[in-house]
């Protein structure tokens, strides 16, 4: 009985897609990127296995043109370069094939077959993939091959296309390949939805996919965790967000894992349904199933959303309290927002201050005069609006000017708020409210002069006599 040789370990092939925010998965050799959702987006990895026919499986092809048959003298020589291969000697096992394709011996078909079969595997592991894929096109070209050795050697240079990023030729052989199979499997179907996927195909790449998906289902089996993925990413890609939602509960049900309720979170945004992705977002932040660094400040945003500041403020100043969250210009004016709409104004200047020292223009500097002025400091008030004014960049520098004057009217520096009222009406949208200011102005400069006047000093009795006659009358 012909025995088989040993199949060495098979090598595998990264298909990967980043998000995002988001999400998702795709089919190469080497990652590539493609836009991803806002949330941020889990990345994905998926595997295609290169794999051999073995020799042993080949010997009992069911269906066969001719009479399938190997000498001893074939066996025993691929038997040996087999050993080679086990042993790495790959340049060794090379001179022993070429010698039994130098022509001095006549093999049949079959055999000359399985020598290529052979070549083409040691070339796929030495990483050569374009001798393999000439090797196993040899094969091919072998008369009256077994419809098993046909079919195995289509999807293994498939695959080895895959590997070598040729999509196009990779989609051309697996449609060869299922033109001579009867009944395609589910993972020949696979195959052909990742053909289409790294031609950006998605349309197309769509209907095999299902089907593969489907007929693991029909069997009564949990569909492949990468394949689901693989259709998550279809999903995306064409926008198609409540059945991406089906299958990402497909994926939690059967395969559950933090990532893919974290992307469900990110469906629901998409969906516009922000409240189960809050509660989502919450529940695995508050179980330390997500990465603060990433998540801390989404979650802070969806608080704020939702009409929560004060937890938002406290997530924020927690995670930056333990470094999980950079102190920078955006995360600090995220904090001083929270503890602002909070009610919490003296908790919001700090990071609002060290904001304002980040900020290119004078915008947060406002900002910081606005919280002292509800907390009626008005010396720092109009520290900080003077400094957001000379700064620039501001949106509205005609409210700023309002702000600056009502801090320097409370510090009684009337003469100055009256200038800086002044300016603020030169814009035609302050103009009623400064006039006005400017009016109040007027009036608390005359009361003051008048309160400052000195009155005229009366002898004792003169104020006697007046005294004397207010009680005659």
């Amino acid at each position: 009985m012909v025995k088989p040789w040993k199949c060495l370990a098979c090598k595998t092939s990264s298909l990967m897609k980043s998000p995002s925010n988001q999400p998702m998965g795709s089919v190469t050799s080497k990652p590539r990127m493609h836009k991803g959702l806002i949330y941020p987006i889990c990345v994905v990895l998926l595997a295609v296995f290169i794999s051999t026919p073995l020799y042993a499986q080949q010997q009992k092809e069911r269906k066969t043109k001719q009479t399938v048959a190997m000498s001893q003298q074939v066996y025993e020589e691929l038997m040996e370069i087999q050993k080679q291969v086990e042993a790495e000697d790959y340049a060794g096992a090379e001179r022993t094939i070429r010698d039994m394709q130098s022509g001095k011996k006549k093999y049949s078909p079959y055999e000359t077959a399985q020598i290529w079969n052979l070549s083409g595997y040691l070339y796929y592991l030495e990483e050569k993939y374009d001798d393999a894929i000439r090797s196993y096109q040899k094969v091919l070209q072998q008369p009256d091959l077994p419809e098993g050795l046909q079919q195995s050697t289509l999807k293994t240079m498939a695959q080895l296309y895959f590997t070598s990023e040729k999509y196009d030729l990779a989609l051309d052989t697996i449609k060869r390949l299922m033109a001579i199979v009867p009944e395609p499997a589910a993972d020949v179907y696979m195959l052909l939805g990742q053909a289409y996927f790294q031609m950006q195909q998605y349309k197309n790449a769509l209907e095999p996919i299902k089907k593969a998906v489907q007929m693991q289902r029909d069997q009564g089996r949990v569909p492949r965790e990468n394949w689901l993925l693989l259709l998550r990413v279809i999903y995306f890609e064409l926008k198609d967000y409540p059945n991406m939602l089906t299958v990402l509960n497909e994926l939690i049900e059967n395969y559950p894992k933090d990532t893919y309720i974290l992307t469900l979170a990110g469906v629901y945004s998409e969906l516009g349904d922000t409240k189960k992705q809050l509660a989502l977002t919450e529940a695995l932040y508050e179980k330390g199933y997500i990465d603060p660094k990433t998540h801390a400040v989404n979650l802070a945003n969806l608080y704020l959303l939702h009409g929560i500041p004060y937890k938002a403020a406290v997530v924020l100043q927690k995670e930056m309290t333990a470094k999980r969250v950079k102190e920078d210009m955006r995360n600090l004016r995220l904090l001083s927002q929270a503890w602002y709409q909070s009610r919490e104004d003296k908790k919001a200047i700090p990071p609002l201050k060290k904001a304002a020292a980040m900020a290119d223009d004078g915008e947060l500097y406002i900002r910081l005069a606005q919280s002292y002025i509800n907390l009626e400091k008005w010396n720092e008030a109009a520290v900080a609006a003077k400094k957001g004014i000379d700064m620039g960049g501001l949106r509205r520098a005609d409210t700023a000017n309002i702000m600056y004057g009502m801090a320097l009217f409370n510090q009684k520096k009337l003469e100055q708020a009256k200038r800086v009222f002044a300016i603020a009406a030169r814009d035609k949208r302050s103009t009623r409210t400064a006039r006005q200011w400017m009016k109040y102005v007027d009036s608390e400069m005359r009361r003051r002069d008048t309160l400052d006047q000195k009155l005229p000093q009366q002898k004792a009795r003169e104020v006697d006599a007046l005294l004397k006659a207010n009680q005659e009358q």
